[in-house]
């Protein structure tokens, strides 16, 4: 993928087996240390429609994941403790930036990154009246999943020999939408950090979702027993692609890599993934974070104790005077 601002060049990595082939696309870069994609409002395999799961009711599988996600700049963030929200690191953010979430502005504190990864907790100035559970299995590999993110529209058909094979990216119009998919691998993705991904197939249903500029900072979301717990953190896309080795590439959904090159003129085959951060993997940094109270909750205890302690001295004094 092109970055907002400069391109990188990467080698192909490898996902789920030798003969699967991938790369990840870069979109928005913050910082330098790793390339890294943002994601769109999905893209839907069975509608162009830009309305479509622009919101939610009670009927629909996103109904409550859709409650635990904020606004972030242009990105998303989700809600995972009384004051702390988890986002992706390479979509920015300051001290003082607002985070909307359910109709309310908090205001960022501080923040932690977690080493080696793609993943940053912000913690904000008052309470969330609720937060997402975390998901602590291994097991996402087979399982439905939600995914909510913002970004691009679906845009004109991709065309190779006259089959379609998926979409270029659209319009960025920055609206929130949710679609769903399967967890089709989880694991570490050689170079990086741990992944959850998903396969973008054809004829699976209308709710068939893939992400694009936009969705970084998203969440996907799986169902354990009745509760939809986060299971992972948007961050990359396969792509960019080639029609032919050397040709100028492009960015898109696709569903059918067949035909297809990677920008290092390796030829593709199969359908194409977007990947997230796997929470479950990372869920003991995540506890220990949002266990942290955030500054000024630690200056009022550390008051309230040096209040304490000064009290208990008067009062010794007190009894020897005595």
């Amino acid at each position: 993928m092109t970055t907002e601002g400069r391109p990188f060049s990467f080698s192909p990595l490898s996902v789920g087996s030798a003969s699967l082939r991938r790369r990840l696309g870069w979109c928005f870069v913050i910082g330098g240390a790793l390339p890294a994609i943002t994601a769109s409002a999905a893209i839907f395999y069975g509608t162009d429609d830009p309305t479509y799961h622009t919101s939610v009711s009670p009927s629909d599988p996103a109904y409550v994941p859709w409650q635990y996600e904020g606004s972030w700049g242009g990105f998303l963030g989700t809600a995972v403790g009384p004051r702390s929200f988890i986002t992706a690191n390479h979509v920015g953010g300051s001290v003082g930036q607002g985070f909307y979430f359910q109709g309310s502005s908090y205001t960022a504190v501080t923040s932690y990154l977690c080493p080696g990864t793609d993943l940053r907790i912000w913690q904000v100035d008052r309470d969330f009246s609720q937060y997402a559970p975390i998901y602590r299995g291994d097991d996402e590999v087979g399982r439905p999943l939600v995914v909510i993110g913002r970004g691009t529209q679906r845009g004109s058909e991709v065309v190779l020999d006259g089959q379609p094979q998926g979409w270029y990216w659209g319009v960025a119009d920055g609206v929130q939408r949710w679609g769903e998919n399967t967890v089709a691998s989880a694991g570490m993705l050689p170079g990086y950090w741990q992944m959850i991904s998903a396969t973008f197939d054809a004829d699976v249903g209308i709710d068939e979702a893939h992400l694009s500029s936009g969705d970084s900072g998203g969440a996907v979301f799986i169902q354990n027993g009745a509760i939809w717990e986060l299971a992972g953190i948007n961050y990359g896309v396969d792509g960019p692609y080639r029609f032919t080795p050397g040709g100028s590439s492009f960015i898109g959904a696709i569903y059918d890599q067949k035909g297809l090159y990677d920008t290092g003129d390796q030829q593709l085959s199969g359908p194409g993934s977007f990947y997230a951060t796997r929470i479950s993997y990372y869920q003991s940094w995540v506890d220990t974070i949002v266990a942290v109270p955030e500054p000024n909750t630690m200056i009022s205890a550390a008051l309230l104790l040096l209040l304490i302690g000064a009290s208990a001295l008067r009062d010794r004094r007190k009894n020897r005077a005595a």
